[in-house]
């Protein structure tokens, strides 16, 4: 068997899956590299517990190398250019051949995007900025607490109504409550579009019963950080005391340059094997585009939310289709587009919504009642993620059923 070489662009959720079931799967002479330009891994799904000080920084973090199955080749740089023609991928320290490449750079903050967005507000989409706006909230006592959902898409579609609930749990036991105001304010028509009406009623009834303002429709144009306003297009201007914004997201620079982006700047991917138009390079996670059925407005069709779930499940689809390919066997493995989210509400509670993004003629997804049983889940999965490789034990696999299909949904044990 020829040796084959895997190059994997990326070390967040989708690219350590990627690298780690590879290696499962492949055995020598076969060479797996994973290239990420930071050498620790930050567990994203815990900023939210960071930002309100349930987490300390050392807490979710871990040096990458740890994540990785012995075997794989990490190296720290950064990719500075993609040439698929070629097969090479140029990287700060050396140029990589590839016989396969797996893409999975994520998403880029953008916040200069929008006027005055970047010098006046925090936001917990970064492990630094994240640190930062603890330190404030910590000093906040008064006044109006704006979360502005900056423009769409954006990574987590959960993300906000969280970090609004965490924030008003924050204050409430502190007993700050009556003196703190928590508005969230975002351009979609409900929380959670792509969930169905029924699950964003649920969602903005969560958010109500915590005390927050909620205002759909609202697209943020412009932030004044002299007379701390918000401009939105075809709304009043609106006052806050601190601003939290989930800034713009767009593919990264290095992507758009090789030609793999679609117009609007993200890797166009096949649904079900996520390739790209180069059947020897793949993309997965956050920086695809991958539509789905139904439309969130009459002239804007739905698409896959960009989420650490979907990564996941996608890294492992490649790594199976990659290594069944080498081996000589027809690659079977598909992403068929189940998906879950557990949404923390705050006071050690969850919701857990779970269901088919692919169905037709929209996606079908349910939302279990609040609980401490999904919260434990997420610090459960939080644990195992960030444990050293080698103390890994396995994923319980539990199953779900909606809308007539079985969604089986990983659990640390």
């Amino acid at each position: 068997m020829n040796k084959k070489t895997i190059v994997i662009l990326g070390g967040g959720v989708g690219g350590i899956v990627a690298a780690n079931e590879l290696q499962r799967t492949l055995s020598a002479p076969h060479a797996i590299t994973l290239v990420e330009k930071n050498a620790d891994h930050s567990f994203a799904p815990s900023f939210l517990w960071l930002m309100t000080g349930q987490r300390e920084p050392e807490m979710i973090t871990s040096p990458l190398r740890r994540l990785v199955r012995r075997g794989v080749r990490v190296l720290q740089a950064e990719v500075t250019g993609i040439d698929t023609g070629a097969n090479q991928v140029k990287i700060t320290s050396e140029t990589l051949s590839y016989d396969y490449l797996v893409i999975a750079l994520g998403a880029e903050l953008a916040p200069e995007m929008i006027p005055g967005l970047a010098q006046a507000s925090h936001s917990f989409y970064t492990f630094e900025g994240t640190q930062k706006l603890r330190e404030a909230l910590s000093e906040f006592k008064e006044g109006t607490i704006a979360v502005v959902v900056s423009a769409m898409p954006y990574k987590c579609p959960g993300a906000p109504h969280e970090a609004a609930m965490l924030i008003a749990d924050f204050f409430r036991k502190r007993g700050l409550q009556h003196r703190v105001r928590v508005h969230l304010y975002t351009p979609e028509p409900q929380p959670m579009p792509v969930a169905g009406p029924q699950l964003g009623e649920a969602v903005k009834h969560m958010l109500t019963s915590k005390g927050i303002d909620f205002s759909p429709l609202h697209k943020l144009t412009s932030v004044n950080s002299q007379n701390r306003t918000l401009s939105f297009d075809g709304k009043e201007p609106v006052s806050y005391d601190m601003l939290i914004a989930i800034p713009p997201h767009r593919g990264p620079r290095i992507v758009r340059e090789a030609g793999l982006t679609n117009e609007g700047g993200w890797i166009p991917v096949d649904r079900s094997t996520l390739k790209t138009k180069n059947d020897n390079v793949f993309a997965i996670g956050d920086i695809t585009a991958i539509s789905i059925p139904g439309r969130w407005k009459p002239d804007v069709p739905m698409m896959l939310p960009k989420a650490g779930v979907f990564a996941h499940l996608q890294a492992e689809v490649v790594a199976r289709r990659i290594a069944d390919e080498i081996r000589g066997i027809i690659p079977t493995a598909e992403f068929c587009g189940p998906g879950y989210c557990m949404l923390e509400a705050g006071e050690d509670l969850a919701g857990f919504a779970f269901g088919d993004f692919f169905a037709e003629p929209s996606p079908r997804l349910e939302l279990r009642n609040i609980g401490r049983v999904w919260h434990l889940g997420k610090v459960l999965f939080e644990q195992w993620w960030l444990s050293p490789f080698g103390m890994k034990r396995s994923l319980l696999r539990f199953a779900i059923k909606a809308g007539g299909k079985i969604f089986k949904v990983p659990v640390a044990v």
